[in-house]
């Protein structure tokens, strides 16, 4: 058996070990180093998610070091010389100082006066009444709370009185009733648009609502405001979510996503038990954006499926497998942000002084690279974006490419499941080189499925599926309202008031209540009058 001489530091005594101890406790050692790394990986980006910005921006260190690791592939200094591209102005909102850019244009206007008494007017050398010469005007700013109104509908009867002495029967005529919201209820449109609009636009669940109207002297009651929402949800928005939905599998072009949301009572299921909040939703292609939500107990890919059922284009999304299990007809487009996000956390699992020369640092100035190009192009028509891109962003995909083959490190680290989330998703990160509508991340869908992640952090939770699937579409046209300049109250108020009136008389009347057929009554007063060209 081969024998090795091992000198002990401890008291310089030589030790005789066999080669196969030692190849053990070398190997002993690799695994244990190998653990540690990743411990210390782990820690550094615990520490980065607690204590760090969200942010996954680059520090100026990192660009300046970005500057110069384009130097290493010969594919990127082999780049074709770039032309000029024509991109569109930009606009800047000018920041607003005056109470008159602060407000809308015909907001109410209350006129206050003040003067001097008739005795403090006198003149303190001759006694007589002195007169008004000028004038000084300030301009203030008042708020008013939300304010509780009790409205006495009163419907008068009319009966004819030449008909009642000569006649011996008397026409009677009758006011005919506006219908309710809710029948039975003492609910108006506004009540129930205000409550919404509170919960899943400001994120003030009903037990704060409750306090605040409480307070008020309005004892309002949230399990009556609970129901108020459940109901107008299910009779006049779900039909008009019905709609969205078919319309939005018409379009070629669409993002998706998903969170998770805890509902507490769910037959077959605990309360720790994750349930999922999906979302679909429109591209920048479309003139009238659609955001849907949909509430299933878990994540399986089926639900998608079922919900793009007939849908025939390109998906946006990340990297979730389920995607891929979709349609044929159905192409799915991968994410760059989340390729990028993946070697940001590679970054930050290691020490600050070894991030300069990192290949988590090499690899993101890939990234960056894209990302310039991208915002350069954003202004153009979809076909000159898809030519520009496959000019001047394939060879730098190529590069990357490249780069991340030559790489060899160990697969649990940061850096590793960097490499391997690329590799895996390298067929959906470049499809959107196929078509201009396309992007280069799903960023769209994870901007419109925040609102929700907020909302879930106020609200925490649903009591029941009918609850969360209420909250689905809720969100729904809260959210398509808000991506097409509605205002969500006025908008609310509009369906909740004509609804009743064209329910069971007109077979479009969901068609009728889309954002995109309502009047302008309903769009935000924000408007663009502070921007200026650039």
């Amino acid at each position: 058996m081969e024998t090795m001489n091992v000198t002990t530091t401890s008291n310089a005594e030589t030790e005789t070990v066999s080669r196969a101890e030692y190849d053990a406790l070398l190997a002993e050692n690799k695994e244990l180093s190998r653990n540690l790394k990743y411990v210390m990986e782990q820690m550094n980006l615990l520490k980065k998610k607690v204590f760090g910005a969200s942010s996954e921006k680059a520090s100026v260190l990192d660009l300046d070091q970005m500057s110069l690791f384009f130097n290493e592939l010969e594919a990127i200094s082999a780049m074709p010389a770039q032309e000029n591209t024509p991109v569109a102005a930009h606009t800047r909102k000018k920041k607003a100082t005056t109470l008159e850019e602060i407000l809308p244009e015909g907001i109410p206007e209350e006129v206050i006066e003040h003067g001097l008494s008739e005795k403090d007017r006198e003149c303190p050398v001759c006694g007589e009444e002195m007169q008004v010469i000028g004038k000084e005007e300030q301009l203030k700013l008042r708020l008013i709370p939300a304010h509780a109104v009790m409205e006495r509908h009163i419907y008068f009867t009319y009966a004819c009185m030449n008909c009642k002495v000569n006649e011996t029967e008397t026409p009677i005529l009758n006011t005919p009733k506006e219908p309710s919201v809710i029948p039975g209820s003492f609910a108006t449109p506004e009540a129930i648009a205000h409550i919404m609009t509170q919960k899943f636009v400001m994120f003030s669940p009903l037990y704060r609502q409750e306090q605040e109207w409480n307070r008020a002297g309005v004892m309002l009651s949230r399990q009556t405001m609970s129901n108020w929402l459940l109901r107008a949800a299910e009779d006049y928005l779900t039909p008009i979510y019905a709609e969205l939905h078919q319309q939005l599998l018409q379009h070629q072009v669409l993002h998706a996503d998903e969170t998770t949301l805890q509902v507490l009572r769910e037959e077959g299921k605990t309360a720790q038990t994750k349930s999922y909040m999906w979302l679909y939703r429109t591209s920048g292609d479309a003139e009238h954006p659609i955001v849907l939500y949909e509430y299933q107990p878990n994540r399986k890919a089926d639900h998608a499926r079922a919900f793009l059922k007939g849908f025939k284009g390109y998906l946006h999304a990340d990297g979730y497998a389920g995607y891929h299990k979709l349609q044929e007809e159905i192409s799915v487009v991968g994410c760059m942000a989340h390729a990028r996000r993946k070697f940001d956390e590679a970054l930050n699992a290691i020490p600050q002084k070894d991030r300069p020369d990192s290949a988590a640092l090499a690899g993101i100035g890939f990234f960056t690279a894209l990302y310039a190009v991208e915002e350069e192009l954003a202004g153009l028509t979809p076909e000159e974006r898809h030519e520009q891109r496959l000019k001047r962003e394939k060879p730098i995909l190529d590069a990357l490419q490249a780069w991340a083959q030559t790489k060899s490190v160990a697969p649990k680290s940061a850096l590793g499941r960097a490499l391997y989330y690329l590799e895996e998703q390298w067929p959906y990160l470049i499809r959107y080189l196929e078509d201009g509508r396309l992007e280069i991340d799903n960023n769209r869908a994870e901007r419109s499925i925040k609102p929700f992640v907020m909302g879930r952090k106020n609200f925490l939770f649903a009591n029941t599926p009918g609850g969360a699937k209420g909250s689905a579409t809720i969100y729904s046209l809260v959210e398509t309202a808000l991506e097409n300049g509605l205002d969500p109250f006025r908008y609310l108020t509009y369906i909740f008031s004509t609804a009743p009136k064209l329910k069971g008389k007109d077979p479009d009347w969901a068609k009728k209540l889309t954002p995109g057929q309502v009047p302008e009554s309903c769009r935000s007063l924000q408007t663009n009058k502070y921007d200026t060209q650039i």
